[in-house]
């Protein structure tokens, strides 16, 4: 039933996208269209540059729906886990052409430069323009709001490029009524700014897709909820090193550790984890594959003595953010614990640190600590 779910939702997601990036494409290839007309006519190098960067949208969008329709492929003997992260291949390749339309439009304007031309604006030129401007915004809405939406990086990229063009085709209508108004020529700067923006859109988008594909920090929100989530069972004392792995938009794993009581059975245990795996899809879409178990002293009022003593020691150093999974065997002298170290240290040298100063406090334990990264 849940694979059943997980099926209709990427469908349901696949279809959207397709369909906003297809709305996409027929509005710019018109106003790429009435834009070339007008750029040619008026001899505006900056109109000309804004109906490329539109047709370069318009490939965005094409890309976008490739990207979607491959990444929705169902998975296999090879890929197991899908094709989702081809979606951010090609949101890679959007941000290369909006940088690519970027570089090609300051090369022409900075030609214009030396070789300029008069322009010549007209009444309906600047209607079709400032009509554009509009058109851009509403789109640039539409398609934001339906990548956040759907969780597709693509779109959102999209979305904002089109918001970013509605404002590149403000400033050409902003040069155009400074020129007929006061016979300043502002042409080929306004081109040079725009360019420059683009390419700055361009960088930015293709440093995000690169983030996404490197992996990025488990947003803290997201990851407080699936935490809370699972202290909400009444035997679950802390849940602690949640690690997530992203394999595509809407295709989140993860693994996590849980501190229960040194009381529970293996049964118990099992009973617990699966029904914590069910509530955190339920209510996340995050799939646990793997929820490792801490054991806590229940009954040892020593070990209590102890861990207090212990977590004094570990926590005076700044760079140690936490410590958890204590647990102290009085009898067997023996002792365990994790301590999530900062990036501020070496993990090695910081373990070593940690080990002298418990071991000097308990010279007769055998110790086992781990030190975690800070993720």
């Amino acid at each position: 039933m849940e694979n059943k779910g997980i099926e209709e939702i990427a469908a349901y997601r696949k279809k959207a996208i397709v369909k906003t990036s297809i709305i996409g494409i027929v509005t710019n290839v018109f106003l790429a269209a009435f834009k070339a007309v007008i750029g040619i006519v008026s001899n505006s190098i900056a109109v000309t540059l804004d109906a490329v960067n539109n047709l370069s949208d318009a490939l965005s969008s094409v890309v976008t729906i490739i990207g979607a329709k491959l990444g929705s492929k169902k998975p296999n003997k090879k890929h197991p886990l899908g094709y989702g992260r081809i979606e951010y291949l090609s949101s890679m390749i959007v941000a290369a052409i909006v940088l690519y339309a970027g570089i090609t439009s300051m090369v022409e304007s900075v030609k214009k430069m030396f070789f300029p031309e008069t322009a010549d604006y007209s009444a309906i030129s600047l209607i079709i323009i400032s009509v554009a401007i509009i058109v851009k915004l509403i789109l640039g809405q539409y398609v934001k709001k339906q990548g956040k939406k759907h969780n597709s990086g693509a779109l959102v990229a999209s979305g904002s490029d089109a918001l970013f063009d509605a404002i590149v085709s403000a400033s050409v209508l902003a040069s155009a009524i400074i020129y007929l108004i006061w016979g300043i020529s502002l042409e080929t700067y306004v081109g040079v700014i725009i360019s420059v923006l683009i390419i700055k859109a361009g960088i930015e988008m293709m440093i995000d897709t690169v983030n996404d594909i490197l992996g990025k920090r488990t947003d803290k929100e997201e990851a407080g909820h699936i935490k809370s989530l699972i202290c909400e069972e009444p035997e679950v004392r802390g849940a602690y090193d949640l690690i997530m792995f992203n394999y595509g938009p809407n295709k989140n794993y993860a693994s996590i550790h849980i501190e229960l009581p040194d009381t529970m059975t293996a049964d118990d245990i099992d009973k617990l984890t699966r029904r914590v795996e069910a509530k955190i899809y339920k209510e996340t879409g995050v799939i646990l594959t793997g929820v490792g178990v801490y054991s806590y002293n229940t009954s040892d009022n020593e070990a209590a003595k102890i861990r207090r003593i212990i977590e004094e020691t570990v926590l005076s150093h700044e760079w140690v953010l936490q410590m958890h999974g204590f647990f102290v065997d009085t009898e067997n002298k023996t002792m365990r614990f994790d301590a999530i170290i900062s990036f501020d240290i070496d993990s090695t040298e910081a373990l070593q640190i940690l080990k002298k100063e418990v071991q000097d406090l308990y010279p007769d334990y055998s110790l086992h600590i781990i030190a975690d990264i800070d993720v």
